[in-house]
């Protein structure tokens, strides 16, 4: 199992940038693929990015394409996103999602869920 605790979230403006950190518990963070999803109010939560095991893949929505990164770090049991150029669109709750498997993109897909930090973009 791992446990997943994310940071980072807060209001900003449009044009600004956020950095949304997710730390892992365990040993073994490296056999898990990782994903940032976002659900905003009255919506399902969406696919943002992912990212392989050893983090030389990556995918993105092609709403936050050009915009977002995402990365990892196994030596610190770390994946990070990094939210530039926000628009008042990406204002939602942000989840890290990891599992062990190879997930397809869909929520369903991750097994293992972080709490979720806010994210706000104002006009």
């Amino acid at each position: 199992q791992v446990q997943l605790v994310e940071s980072g979230g807060g209001l900003v403006q449009a044009g600004g940038s956020l950095r949304l950190s997710c730390a892992a518990s365990g040993r073994t963070f490296s056999s898990y693929y990782m994903g940032w999803f976002r659900q905003a109010p009255g919506k399902a939560r969406e696919f943002v990015a992912s990212i392989s095991w050893s983090g030389g893949r990556t995918y993105y929505a092609d709403s936050v394409k050009g915009r977002f990164t995402i990365s990892r770090g196994n030596a610190k049991n770390t994946v990070t996103l990094q939210m530039n150029s926000l628009k008042p669109e990406d204002t939602a709750v942000y989840y890290c999602a990891a599992d062990p498997g190879l997930p397809n993109g869909a929520a369903s897909d991750y097994s293992y869920w972080g709490q979720g930090p806010q994210v706000t973009v104002s006009s």
